[in-house]
């Protein structure tokens, strides 16, 4: 640990390092929006469109199988154009798809969540490796920042999705539109990069390297602790305005509390990474996260015991934490900027097909049983998994 601090001191951030961070920060903040923007105009698009339970849960599935499948090519499409030009790519079809989504119809507003699902699947694979190949001694900070602005993104959208829909006459359809806007600038913001980062001259095979990480038991468990705290993140996402508002809740209200797990979640994303980045072994803080994990999930399970406030900003905490843990596990766990893409690429891919099966299922519950309690019972099934991998993650060693 003193020689990680030192290291840290030694290294001072230039004048490119800024603007890269700052390029960084813009990618981070439009990785969520899209998707924390739909959970509390559930109900909003129910009445507009006539979709099932099920059938809106795929609103947020959808993106998370678009992670599925191009986190594992993302390592293809940067050896050839490199990370820069791929993340330029990607802002301008997370804008693109943002507006597609947004025109009348049914068809468009699936499409246009597909187009911007792979859009975010190269920025949640891509921003680890840039902090491994640009600031592996600051790993920690740079995790927790990038990290916790995702989860003020995400925090801004869920807040202001409902008033901006029946506030401004813009209904939910303008309401989702608005984030493109944000996605834009990013991309304007991202230009500067275009000349700065080089492509890799890595000459490795894509096939060699992907098997033999599949062949590492360490890559397995960080991908599935992604993939279990990235299914109880989207749940919550989707769902949470729909649990609170079945307790007799309005929209607004509803919509304030999944802001409340998203605030608190930018804590969590803060405090964990730079927590985890002192210590060579992280498994004691995976077990704590998982214990007031399932103390917040509890209170929701019991409506009786009231303080919706608590739990949700319990598991809001955590689920920044864990996110912020898994992909500074990414980081640590990798010798290079190649190999954390490529870990990544494997951990995003796996973990986001895993996560994908969550919001859908989770939907499907309470369309088969009329209640929220066997859902609910189901995020404590995925605590003790995700319990599991992390200790298994936040073991030392490397890949």
């Amino acid at each position: 640990m003193s020689e990680q601090k030192s290291s840290i001191k030694k290294r001072r951030f230039s004048s490119n390092d800024i603007l890269l961070i700052v390029g960084i920060l813009f990618i981070a903040i439009n990785l969520r929006p899209a998707l924390a923007s739909v959970g509390p105009l559930v109900n909003h698009i129910r009445v507009s469109t006539g979709l099932s339970n099920s059938m809106l849960g795929l609103l947020t599935t959808l993106p998370l199988i678009a992670f599925g499948i191009f986190s594992s090519l993302t390592p293809l499409f940067t050896r050839r154009f490199g990370i820069a030009r791929t993340l330029f790519g990607a802002l301008l079809l997370m804008a693109i798809g943002i507006g597609i989504r947004s025109l009348q119809g049914i068809f468009p507003l699936y499409l246009g969540t597909l187009l911007f699902g792979i859009a975010i699947a190269f920025g949640n694979v891509l921003l680890p490796s840039l902090t491994k190949r640009n600031f592996s001694s600051n790993s920690g900070f740079i995790t927790s920042l990038y990290s916790s602005v995702m989860a003020i993104g995400a925090s801004l959208a869920a807040g202001i999705s409902v008033p901006l829909a029946d506030n401004t006459n813009l209904g939910w359809r303008g309401s989702l539109a608005v984030w493109a806007i944000l996605a834009f600038i990013g991309f304007l913001v991202w230009i500067p990069q275009l000349s700065r980062i080089s492509i890799s001259d890595q000459k490795r095979n894509y096939k060699a390297a992907m098997k033999a990480l599949g062949k590492a038991p360490k890559a397995w468990k960080i991908a599935f602790f992604m993939g279990l705290q990235s299914l109880t993140f989207y749940v919550i996402l989707a769902w949470l305005p729909a649990i609170i508002q079945s307790r007799g809740y309005d929209a607004d209200y509803a919509g304030w509390m999944l802001s409340l797990s998203q605030a608190t979640g930018i804590l969590g994303s803060i405090i964990i990474p730079l927590w985890a980045g002192k210590t060579t072994d992280q498994r004691s803080i995976v077990i704590i996260l998982m214990l007031v994990e399932s103390i917040g999930v509890l209170g929701l399970l019991l409506p009786s015991l009231g303080y919706i406030a608590l739990w949700v900003s319990l598991i809001g905490f955590v689920l920044g934490g864990t996110f912020g843990l898994a992909l500074l596990f990414i980081v640590l766990r990798s010798k290079d900027s190649d190999t954390a893409t490529e870990l990544s690429g494997m951990a995003q891919s796996i973990g986001y097909m895993v996560a994908a099966t969550g919001p859908f299922i989770f939907g499907s519950l309470f369309d088969f049983t009329g209640g929220w309690t066997y859902s609910l019972i189901l995020l404590f099934v995925v605590i003790i998994l995700k319990m599991y991998m992390g200790i298994g993650a936040g073991k030392p060693g490397k890949l």
